[in-house]
């Protein structure tokens, strides 16, 4: 059986897709401690020099400060629109519901660069600024079908008998939106942030047409690319976000794996 498996098509295609994914970010992790501006093999050497210098780049430290700021609040503010919007979609039926699904999910397939356009048309008519709080807005708009997906696939799964049993026993709607939904939906709410937030973290279209004069982290990295001597940094902070975004991303699929898992367990240890 183990033979056959390691023989087999798919575990191989596996295999390759796997390298093909994960050998870039293999390759900045290697360079981020090269001794050379050169990003060439052989290496000239190890060290840990451009970690200081990085830490040191007060510019460098600003746009990544913007960057967490602007997740942060933009991830909240998507992912409570997000579960409102699942709850209403999944808890109720009305007309236009199919409507605005498709509405809803449509950042999903528009390209962010003719979005980011659109906006910028969109702030350019109203006199709007450029700031971080456009492209906050424009951060939300894409994360808002993230965040639908995913509870929705949380309340979709979760026992409806368990609110009519809560409402049955006098809870009032909020109460048991409070008590049952919100604390069963609960791992899959905190995944869909992390994945708003890395999302909102590493985008860069949108970021790039709507800044303002606050850089974020990918329009500065996007910036230094032009000067040779600055290369090894960016190469540093890169390969820093790729590894806390695959973490980031691992996590929340944990907490989404777990927030499926946890009822299952638990009606099996009632069972008798």
């Amino acid at each position: 059986m183990r033979r056959s498996k390691l023989t087999s098509f798919n575990f191989w295609y596996f295999v390759l897709f796997t390298a093909l994914l994960y050998l870039p970010i293999l390759l900045l992790i290697i360079f981020s401690f090269n001794d050379a501006q050169a990003l060439v093999f052989p290496l000239r050497g190890f060290t840990t020099r451009w970690y200081g210098e990085m830490m040191r780049n007060a510019e460098l430290v600003g746009s990544v400060w913007h960057s967490v700021v602007l997740g942060v609040l933009s991830s909240l503010a998507a992912t409570v629109l997000g579960a409102m919007a699942a709850i209403g979609v999944v808890r109720y039926r009305f007309p236009g519901r199919g409507l605005f699904v498709a509405v809803a999910a449509m950042p999903l397939v528009i390209p962010y660069v003719v979005l980011a356009v659109a906006m910028l048309l969109l702030f350019s008519q109203f006199n709007i600024p450029l700031s971080l709080w456009t492209v906050g807005l424009g951060h939300v708009i894409i994360n808002i079908p993230l965040v639908l997906l995913i509870v929705a696939a949380r309340l979709i799964g979760m026992e409806k008998n368990l609110e009519e049993a809560a409402m049955d026993l006098g809870a009032t709607y909020w109460g048991t939106l409070m008590r049952v939904t919100l604390p069963i939906a609960f791992p899959a709410i905190v995944a869909a942030f992390l994945v708003s937030f890395t999302t909102s973290f590493d985008e860069f279209a949108l970021a790039f047409f709507l800044i303002g004069p606050e850089p974020t982290l990918p329009v500065y990295i996007y910036s230094q690319l032009r000067f040779p001597s600055r290369l090894p940094i960016v190469v540093t902070m890169a390969s820093v976000i790729m590894v806390a975004s695959v973490m980031m991303i691992v996590f929340s699929e944990y907490l989404r794996q777990w927030g499926h898992s946890t009822p299952a367990r638990s009606r099996s240890e009632d069972a008798p």
